[in-house]
């Protein structure tokens, strides 16, 4: 019998795909996305895509060894998702710094792009000071740093 889990998103070759469900709950009166959520969509799917990648940030948390705040963010609008749509959330990372990791995002409905962000991801000491990442993480995320266009 199979356990029952959360929904995972996975890597297609440096492309992180992470699918989203638009819930009642995520709408505001006009039926749409309330705007704030498409970063919490974006904050699961970063979230995701470094624990499919093999970063434990949870256990260098609990460690006190740091972990990772928003330095910068800027977001585009660009369609309204809707009740009960299907969304895929796809993350790409664009570049790796000593103390920092930045990120591409797209949210999409059928290959259409709803929203897209770059995200600045810095690891700071339990102090909030700026602190290198582990190296394991950097190897990672050498790896899967997007090669394509844009």
């Amino acid at each position: 019998m199979g356990q029952d889990l959360p929904t995972a998103g996975r890597f297609d070759g440096r492309e992180h795909r992470f699918p989203v469900r638009v819930y009642f709950e995520d709408t505001d009166l006009s039926g749409v996305v309330y705007h704030a959520n498409y970063l919490r969509y974006m904050e699961r799917a970063r979230s995701d895509m470094l624990r499919v990648a093999g970063i434990d940030q949870r256990a260098t948390h609990e460690a006190g060894e740091g972990a990772y705040a928003v330095a910068s963010l800027n977001i585009r609008y660009a369609a309204p998702a809707r009740l009960d749509d299907a969304l895929l959330i796809v993350s790409r990372l664009k570049q790796v710094r000593a103390a920092s990791v930045s990120i591409h995002q797209r949210v999409m409905r059928d290959g259409v792009v709803l929203a897209e962000a770059d995200v600045v991801a810095a690891m700071v000491a339990a102090g909030g000071r700026p602190k290198r990442q582990p190296r394991a993480w950097t190897d990672i995320y050498e790896r899967l740093v997007w090669q394509g266009d844009s």
